[in-house]
């Protein structure tokens, strides 16, 4: 599948705009509990965990409580048939769904595989939606251009094939998603998109899709992430101080300002800017894709804007780090989670995003190793009490253990006291 240039700044602006079909305010309701379900790609609990970092840190969202299902291999039909039986351990009120990649079946497109994708997300949507589970639904993602290899005709590539495959699986997901009024996530798009630019800048050794041409790796998964969270509502405004050379410093909610004077500022925040690791060029790295994908400016404003300055440029101090900034780009605001590379939130938002990843293992251990095996003696714990009281004792104890491990996801949020400084030039 070949993406032009102009075609992947239309198609991202479009993405940036247009990701939900129902209202991105009902989507992610106060106290909401998000289930993350998918294939592999999922169970890898790379951007289900940069989603649940992202939603409690700079998303302003310490009300919601986040469960991951992912399960290896599995297709739209495999999630309906545990639907029931593992979301009622955790009971969620909103659900991303990702499937495709495998229902594509890894050959090129045919009508049969696309009616039976569609029977089987249409099935799931059914049952979710009559539980009144809000969803988003998410496009598969994409194949790499250069490492996904299989045996497809030999007049075809076998990417670009399998990738206009998962194009078309999307786009039935895009209408179920319009004929339900539920979110809609175009991962596939995101991840072409910033594929293509990122390949266009480091190579085409940069892998997005991973280097088996599936398995994304941060890079490829923040693209995941990005695609999600834009299909949640999220509105991507952590956080503005203004800082105003002829009067005080003030900051938005969720940042308080302990003192200041004029080029200074102490800060306490509650809410952090998402943080990247430090390699800007390595495809294992998320920093390396930002030029290629608007997380920072469609999801990741932290905005300083500096009002009265006396000179015509000015130096900006943030933790250890300095640049320099015209006059009218800091009247105007300069993001500083983009321009900055290190932030005085680093280790606080690693602590979280640890305790998140924690988390998320013993979530696929209890349901892939205990919860969803429970299935297989239904009818015989319907028949012997003793035996369904087991079961639900069992459910309890992980569920219990889970939500120990939630609550340490949820210490780890302490407010981070920063300095900016800025100096005149």
């Amino acid at each position: 599948m070949k993406y032009s240039i102009p075609r992947i700044v239309s198609t991202l602006s479009l993405l940036s705009t247009v990701c939900f079909g129902a209202d991105p305010q009902s989507i992610l309701p106060k106290g909401g509990r998000l289930a993350i379900v998918g294939d592999s790609i999922t169970e890898q609990k790379l951007y289900s965990k940069f989603i649940e970092t992202y939603l409690l840190t700079a998303g302003g969202r310490p009300d919601l409580h986040v469960f991951q299902f992912g399960w290896g291999g599995e297709t739209a039909g495999g999630f309906d048939a545990r639907l029931k039986n593992d979301l009622s351990t955790f009971q969620p009120n909103v659900v991303t769904l990702c499937y495709g990649m495998n229902d594509g079946t890894y050959r090129p497109y045919e009508d049969a595989i696309g009616k039976r994708y569609e029977d089987s997300m249409r099935s799931v949507l059914k049952k979710l939606t009559e539980d009144k589970i809000h969803v988003v639904v998410g496009t598969p993602g994409a194949v790499d251009s250069k490492f996904f290899a299989r045996p497809f005709p030999s007049n075809l590539k076998a990417a670009d094939s399998y990738n206009e495959s998962l194009a078309k699986l999307g786009d039935i997901g895009k209408k179920l998603a319009v004929e339900f009024n539920e979110g809609f996530a175009d991962v596939h798009v995101a991840m072409m998109d910033s594929m293509v630019k990122a390949k266009a800048a480091f190579g085409e050794d940069y892998d997005v899709c991973g280097r088996d041409g599936v398995h994304p790796g941060p890079n490829g998964h923040l693209a995941m992430a990005y695609a999600f969270l834009k299909g949640l509502g999220c509105d991507g405004q952590v956080g503005d101080i203004t800082m105003d050379f002829a009067g005080q410093t003030t900051a938005s909610t969720g940042h308080k300002v302990l003192a200041s004077q004029a080029g200074s500022a102490e800060i306490e925040s509650e809410r952090y800017p998402f943080c990247f690791d430090s390699d800007p060029q390595s495809s294992g790295s998320t920093r390396s894709v930002l030029p290629y994908l608007p997380f920072n400016r469609d999801l990741n404003r932290f905005t300083l804007k500096v009002a009265h300055l006396t000179s015509d440029k000015a130096k900006v101090t943030w933790g250890d780090e300095s640049h320099e900034f015209s006059k009218a780009q800091l009247e105007a605001g300069i993001n500083l989670a983009a321009e900055f590379t290190k932030s005085p939130f680093d280790k606080a938002f690693a602590g979280v995003m640890t305790a998140v990843a924690t988390k998320q293992a013993y979530e696929t251990n209890i349901i892939k190793g205990m919860i969803s095996q429970f299935r297989s003696f239904n009818a015989e714990a319907q028949k012997d009490p003793e035996l369904k009281t087991l079961f639900e004792t069992l459910r309890k104890k992980f569920t219990t253990k889970q939500s120990a491990l939630d609550s340490e996801v949820h210490a780890a949020l302490v407010p981070v006291k920063h300095t900016l400084k800025v100096t005149p030039l």
